[in-house]
């Protein structure tokens, strides 16, 4: 797919969110957050949800925690503009309160369908909520800077998740804001290896179809091989005494 292409593709999804009513969050939505980013990115961070700023301006991450998430990118030499941004779920959750379940449930599909189109090496995982959809049955406590393939059911066809703590909890928390700028200082460390084991499958898979069409293929005559000419066949010999006498022209008749 061509940057045009996922572009095109991520703007598509962007208006089918924006007047979603798949679940009770639309309700007291101002605006759907759908997300946004660099469409040719290479990492995809994955937050919960829209907070009240997000909410009033239909974009990610535009509030305190999203400052502190500028300050984590800054840390390791990146952007906001080299990365995208996007949430579990689309639309507010009333009072900040978590994202339900079946709120989750029914925006899943428009997060895998932004995973299909964008194929990150890297989802970086933002707050809990999140790090369930690709490290389900572990706690952030013990998972945050760790690492897991994502399972491509996700949309995530080959990518490495790597799992952070919310900007927002780390605002409130001295020590998981220090330990989320040790967290993300892995961050490069891990996208390298992640485009290193894209690239030994990619390699991988092209040899092993290469292999598969040699298999299958008729081998060509090579046309400046020499041939060997068809042997001539010798008419038929006869036993001379099986040849019958010439008949004389006198008697030759009708029957």
């Amino acid at each position: 797919m061509t940057v045009a292409e996922r572009q095109a593709a991520l703007e598509g999804i962007a208006a089918e969110v924006r007047v979603c009513t798949r679940c009770r969050l639309h309700e007291t939505r101002t605006k759907a957050v759908p997300g946004e980013g660099n469409p040719d990115t290479e990492v995809l961070f994955v937050g919960e949800g829209p907070g009240m700023n997000e909410d009033r301006e239909g974009r990610p991450f535009v509030g305190r925690a999203g400052g502190f998430l500028v300050e984590l990118l800054a840390s390791i030499g990146w952007r906001r503009e080299d990365v995208f941004i996007t949430n579990v779920v689309k639309c507010r959750p009333p009072g900040n309160r978590d994202p339900e379940p079946d709120e989750i449930a029914a925006c899943a599909p428009y997060l895998q369908r932004q995973l299909e189109a964008l194929d990150p090496a890297v989802v970086a995982t933002l707050g809990r909520f999140s790090m369930a959809s690709f490290m389900p049955g572990v706690r952030i406590t013990q998972a945050h800077g760790t690492t897991r393939l994502a399972d491509p059911a996700t949309g995530a066809r080959d990518a490495t998740a790597l799992a952070l703590y919310h900007p927002a909890y780390a605002l409130r928390n001295p020590d998981v804001a220090r330990e989320s700028f040790e967290d993300i200082a892995r961050l490069p460390g891990v996208l390298t290896e992640a485009r290193d084991r894209r690239a030994s499958r990619a390699a991988s898979a092209a040899a092993a179809h290469d292999a598969s069409r040699s298999a299958t293929m008729t081998p060509m005559p090579d046309p400046e091989a020499p041939t060997t000419p068809d042997p001539v066949t010798a008419p038929p010999t006869m036993d001379a005494g099986s040849l019958e006498p010439a008949v004389p022209d006198d008697q030759l008749t009708l029957f």
